[in-house]
């Protein structure tokens, strides 16, 4: 999982300060998803690393949500990406449920019931969110930067 968030870095790094934000936050994400990895008894005895990860869960959830998708979908209709748009009706519901299903560990983590096969069930979550954002960012953002340099 690492491997492929430090590819998309490689790829979109520097290419806008809001995306390098954000994916330096899925670094952290993964992070702290591995540091409870290797230790799950850590989700019952100590609970700080587990609010740890939920936080950054949470602050990597809503930046997708409420910063990175808006400002790509506005992108895309900027310069009226038809397929770009398309993709993300197609991509966007299936992010949207994998939130759901983020955002109920943490409620179900901070009702004190966390248990370590849901957070087991997390990381295939995690991958599948990563695979379908790099895949956004590549034809939403990428395309038209590529686009806007042929036409300066």
């Amino acid at each position: 999982m690492l491997e492929s968030c430090q590819n998309a870095q490689e790829r979109w790094g520097g290419v806008h300060l809001l995306i390098d934000r954000w994916l330096q936050e899925r670094k952290e994400l993964i992070d702290a998803y591995d540091k409870l990895g290797a230790k799950p008894e850590a989700l019952s005895e100590n609970r700080k690393p587990l609010q740890e990860f939920c936080g950054v869960l949470v602050d990597y959830v809503s930046a997708g949500h409420f910063e990175i998708y808006e400002q790509l979908t506005g992108e895309a209709k900027a310069f009226n990406d038809k397929r770009g748009l398309e993709l993300a009706e197609t991509i966007y519901p299936r992010i949207d449920v994998i939130t759901e299903k983020l955002l109920a560990f943490n409620d179900l983590c901070d009702a004190g019931k966390c248990v370590a096969d849901e957070f087991k069930t997390l990381g295939g979550l995690l991958h599948e969110r990563f695979e379908l954002e790099d895949c956004l960012i590549e034809v939403l953002h990428t395309a038209h930067k590529e686009e806007d340099s042929v036409q300066a």
